[in-house]
């Protein structure tokens, strides 16, 4: 069984990538662009990279997976990777993925990613914070592993959802993780990324599962 507080971690990974295996990366997913010739429809839109970048990353959660582990001790692995690269004027409004069916399996604890590049100017990842009862609207059944009247968020993007994030009291966190770090957050965290300003932004995302 989860715990809730797993979806509510934040843990990061310093050096998560050597220096060999971030130019390796960066090699597959440039030739990988050049050979596909893909661009983002829309700032949210991701790719999915071809399977020597998976085997890249992957290998590198398997030698993170003790240290996420002190947040998230259901962790197994994580998901297929998708990347994401971003351009000036683009920004990735605040969303939140949510828990969806806590009795699910696999179940999605938290979002990974890996900042490949980072923008020159803006472009920074946030999350955002909520004590608002909006936010928290949905409780699991009787029937649960969890405890009776345990809140948990539900899926609420920049479009859709029961509320609009940017009208609800909340705190903003900045986060400036150091190159080559991996930042993983809890699925009912908000999160988004400020307008991009100057330079280019490539990230890569995945689930973390239980």
């Amino acid at each position: 069984m989860i715990h809730m507080t797993e979806t509510l971690g934040v843990q990061t990974v310093e050096d998560f990538l050597t220096t060999d295996e971030t130019a390796e990366l960066t090699k597959i997913l440039d030739d990988h662009l050049a050979a596909t010739g893909w661009v983002p429809a829309r700032p949210s839109e991701g790719t999915t990279p071809p399977q020597a970048a998976q085997a890249v990353l992957n290998g590198a959660v398997h030698r993170a997976l003790p240290v996420l582990r002190r947040v998230f001790p259901s962790a197994v692995g994580v998901d297929e990777w998708l990347y994401h690269d971003l351009k000036p004027g683009d920004r990735i409004r605040p969303h939140v993925h949510g828990v969806g069916d806590p009795q699910a399996r696999p179940h999605r604890i938290a979002r990974v990613v890996f900042n490949l590049q980072d923008a020159d100017e803006g472009g920074q990842f946030h999350l955002d914070t909520y004590a608002s009862d909006d936010l928290w609207s949905q409780a699991v059944p009787d029937s649960s592993d969890h405890g009776p009247g345990t809140r948990y968020v539900p899926e609420i993007t920049a479009r859709s959802g029961p509320v609009k994030l940017d009208e609800i009291p909340h705190t903003r966190w900045i986060c400036v993780p150091p190159p080559g770090t991996l930042v993983v957050y809890g699925s009912q965290l908000v999160h988004g990324v400020t307008p991009l300003v100057s330079g280019r932004a490539r990230k890569l995302i995945t689930d973390l599962l239980s």
